[in-house]
């Protein structure tokens, strides 16, 4: 299915769209919907027919975005300086793909680390920094092995699988698709690793197949981000086709710029951010260090709205939750 050029169009982060590719035939479409209304189970298979005619609606070209130049890591590096091996490694892949007609490939990446460390948060702003769109595929709550690959349309309530959605319901032929916590698939029932072994490959993946649709998909340009916390749950032929990256917590003096620059786009994504200091202060950012950057956030909001109900511009240590060693639900400190 080969991509054609286009004049390139300039979103987000001046990465310009420089072609559009073909994610499926529209005559293997029409083809499946024809023999359908053919042997009479349009009704019987209504969702089936559906999705085919929305195929055939929105047409089978995708944009595949390749940046025009190397993005500027830095300002990544600076909120996930933990990452800094990840970006390195995406701006060698950029680098291949600069001054030819090549589509932008990214080697599947494992990030591999302890719960909190910003390993999905990593995934959508690498999403972003690409100018594409971000899938994520949780595998700690499967209870099948239909999620990625869709389920046979003959079972009741069945339906496109996540791969589908993402290169037929989307824009892009190359979106990030991330499949979270991969260690923990091994507990469903079935495989759900299964419809991985061919996607993870670039020549299988340019013919994929979900069970639910039956119509083979270029699903060849995705970018895969898989995470884990334990990759002795992940089997062997699978981990091989990833380049694996350890993600360390971050160091103190690195927890201290993360949280200082959530601060700063907490305030200036929000109108209330004009009532409060342009800097934290230096024992809250050594409070807020001490947490997993997925908890900083919810910290900043709490202590952010202690301060405004005594009507401080400067949030204190005793605004921020108090340290437990258990889960608690963080709430405004009474």
């Amino acid at each position: 299915m080969d991509a054609h050029p286009v004049p390139a169009i300039s979103p987000a982060r001046g990465l310009p769209i420089a072609r559009v590719r073909d994610v499926f035939s529209p005559e293997d479409v029409e083809q499946r919907l024809r023999r359908l209304k053919a042997q009479g189970q349009e009704r019987e298979q209504a969702t089936l027919c559906q999705t085919y005619e929305r195929m055939l609606e929105r047409g089978p070209q995708r944009f595949a975005v390749k940046p025009s130049g190397i993005p500027d890591i830095e300002p990544l590096v600076e909120q996930l300086p933990n990452f800094r091996a990840v970006l390195d490694d995406i701006k060698r892949h950029v680098a291949l793909a600069q001054d030819s007609s090549d589509s932008l490939e990214i080697t599947p990446l494992l990030l591999l680390g302890p719960p909190g460390v910003g390993k999905t948060h990593f995934a959508q702003q690498l999403a972003e920094l690409l100018a594409t769109t971000m899938t994520l595929v949780p595998m700690s709550s499967m209870t099948a092995g239909w999620l990625l690959s869709g389920a046979s349309s003959q079972w009741k309530g069945a339906k496109p699988g996540k791969v589908f959605e993402a290169l037929v319901e989307g824009n892009y032929a190359n979106p990030v698709i991330v499949v979270d916590e991969i260690d923990k698939a091994s507990d469903a029932q079935y495989d759900p690793l299964g419809a991985l072994y061919g996607l993870l490959e670039p020549q299988t993946a340019q013919r994929f197949v979900d069970e639910f649709a039956e119509v083979p998909i270029d699903a060849s340009q995705v970018i895969w981000i898989t995470t884990a916390n334990d990759e002795r749950g992940i089997p062997e032929p699978i981990l091989n086709r990833m380049n694996v990256f350890e993600i360390a917590p971050p160091t103190r003096d690195e927890a201290r710029r993360i949280a200082r620059q959530l601060y700063q786009r907490l305030r200036a994504a929000h109108d209330w951010g004009r009532l409060f200091d342009e800097e934290p202060a230096d024992d809250v950012l050594d409070r807020l260090s001490t947490l997993a950057p997925r908890e900083m956030r919810r910290a900043l909001m709490t202590g952010f709205g202690n301060a405004r109900l005594a009507k401080r511009e400067r949030i204190e240590v005793q605004d921020l939750p108090a340290a437990s060693g258990g889960k608690t639900r963080i709430g405004f400190v009474q």
